[in-house]
């Protein structure tokens, strides 16, 4: 089955591919390899999880904001490629959460982009990945994902 239509199985519409909003480019490509700039908790042109996750938003929400933010990094990644057929792997994932004080949740909250990205590509999907609290992200997200996909040639 075609990523494509393994998108339009599970429901996604992937949206245009943000713009950057500051002196950066939404992806680069070194060789086989694509890196995305972050992406955040943005859909339909609105940030749609804002706060901490541990205080203002619980970990389930976390969970979502980064499924989005994966969903608008699968976008990046259509626009540097074509289609995301060319994807051999998602090689590598950061994920970013707004935490509050003492919240050490970051892994189950990074599980929404990580499962997304294994729903997607299946065995492709999986990936080495790191879950890092900060204790502030751009525009209040709750989330901030970042990804290495491989192409296939």
């Amino acid at each position: 089955m075609s990523v494509e239509a393994r998108l339009q199985e599970l429901g996604i519409t992937l949206p245009e591919a943000p713009k950057p909003v500051a002196a950066y480019v939404p992806f680069v490509r070194s060789g086989d390899l694509i890196f995305t700039s972050g992406q955040i908790a943005v859909e339909a042109g609105q940030l749609k999880y804002k706060g901490k996750v541990g205080k203002d938003l619980t970990p389930e929400e976390g969970y979502q904001a980064a499924r989005l933010c994966a969903i608008n990094t699968l976008a990046v990644l259509k626009s540097a490629v074509g289609s995301l057929d060319r994807i051999a792997q998602i090689v590598k994932v950061v994920v970013f959460v707004n935490s509050a004080e003492g919240f050490t949740g970051q892994p189950a909250v990074a599980n929404g982009a990580s499962e997304l990205y294994q729903e997607v590509f299946g065995d492709a999907g999986l990936h080495a990945r790191s879950a890092v609290g900060a204790s502030e992200l751009p525009l209040g997200t709750a989330a901030e994902v970042e990804v290495i996909a491989r192409i296939a040639e």
